[in-house]
Parts: structure tokens; sequence; C-alpha cells
């Protein structure tokens, strides 16, 4: 393995994924967050309680200019991530093509990062949730984006590991499904009710979850694309003379 090359690969790709996922979001997703933070306003207002719009404003322009940076640091995040799974499961992964392997491996990732998190704890506009219930609503996704990745790996090893048995392949998926299922039941529900119009939620929902979705595609079609064309899982060759 050629390690550094196998560093640049996995950050680079998630760089590029995550700068494109920072412009979908800019474009796309900002405007009905600040339609959403709009409605919180007004409700503040006619509850006569004090509103800085002064602050919100600066505020909302210094969270939109570091969009990029953050695009960056979570393209990082999950290009390393999925260069360390990839470096661990190629081999046992279906194809021949690279590219084909790692969209493969990614949209792996997308559901148990993403896809199951997000049937439980659908985004939401900044204006749902009471700012008292942040900690709580935080710690409810990430251990429940933890289980979900868990089961993910424990039922891909085992999948792996006795893939030769009959009816492996039937047996494996419902306990996935069944482990996932038994997690959507036990995890608490979202603490906060909904105020914000419903159609400004999901049209957040929507964009976002297409955002989410073009992300893990792209970072996985820019891995696999680069790992084909520069082979670091070949050892480098020795000159002879």
């Amino acid at each position: 393995m050629k390690v550094a090359l196998f560093v640049i690969i996995s950050v680079v790709s998630g760089i590029m994924a995550g700068e494109i996922l920072s412009a979908m979001n800019l474009f796309i997703v900002e405007p009905t967050t600040d339609k959403a933070i709009g409605y919180e306003l007004q409700r503040d207002i006619l509850k006569g309680e004090p509103v800085n719009l002064s602050q919100i404003h600066d505020y909302r322009i210094w969270q939109k200019s570091g969009t990029f940076a953050a695009g960056a640091f979570i393209g990082t995040a999950y290009g390393s991530l999925l260069g360390i799974a990839y470096a661990f499961t190629r081999k046992y992964l279906p194809f021949t093509d690279d590219r084909k392997k790692a969209i493969l491996l990614t949209g792996l990732l997308y559901l148990a990062v993403y896809l199951v998190p997000f049937s439980k704890y659908p985004a939401n506009p900044p204006s749902v949730g009471e700012p008292q219930t942040i900690s709580l609503r935080d710690h409810l996704y990430t251990t429940y984006q933890i289980a979900s990745i868990a089961i993910a790996v424990v039922t891909g090893i085992l999948f792996f590991k006795y893939r030769q048995v009959d009816k492996i392949k039937f047996i494996i998926p419902a306990v996935y499904i069944l482990l996932i299922a038994s997690i959507y039941f036990l995890w608490a529900p979202n603490p906060d009710k909904i105020i914000t119009p419903m159609d400004t939620v999901n049209t957040f929902r929507a964009l976002s979850g297409i955002t989410q979705t073009m992300f893990f595609l792209l970072i996985g079609f820019f891995f696999g694309t680069l790992w084909k064309k520069f082979k670091p899982h070949e050892s480098a060759r020795v000159a002879t003379v």
C-alpha cells in the first residue's frame, strides 16, 4: 500500500465532495433556512420578546462565510472514514472496477451514517427546537448514529465471514433490519414540538436530503476514480538494471 498516495486520495476526494456540498447548501438550502428563521423572529416579535435583527443578520453572514471551510472539514472527515473502510474491505467487495466498489461502499456508509439516523431524526431548520434541549437532541442523534454504524459494521463482518454458509445472504440482512427497527423504537423521539410551518420544514428536509445524497455519491465517485487511476494498493515497483 502506498500510504501517502492513499491519504491524498482520501483527503482530496473528501474535500472536493465537501466543497460541492457547501455550494449546494449555500445556494439551495440556505434560502429555506432564512425563511424558517424569519418565522421564528416573527413569533418572538409577536410575543414581545427582544430581537436584535442586526446581530442575527451579522451572525448569519458569518455563518455563511464559513460554509466552505466547514465543507472541507466535513469532506476530509468522511473521506478519511471512506478510505479506512475501503482499505479493509476492498478485497471483499463485489465488482472488479474500483469505482463501482467505492460507490457501493459509500452507499453502505450513506445508509448507516445518514439515512438510518435521518429516518428517526430528520433534519430540521434552526427555528425548530428550544435552546434548552440542544444537548439532549445532539445526544440522541449522535448515539443513534453510533448505534446504526455499529450494527452495520457487526452485521457486515458477520456477512463476509460466513458468506459461504447457505442462506446467510438472507439471514444477515433480516438480522440487520430487526436491529435497526429495534433501536428506532428504543430511542426517544425528538423532544420539541414543531411550530414552524410544515411546508417550510419539509422543504428543508427534502433539500437537505438531496444535498447529502449528492455528497455521498460524489465522494464515492471521486474516491473510486482516483483510486482506479493511481492504484495505491499496488506496491511500488523496484527499478532493476
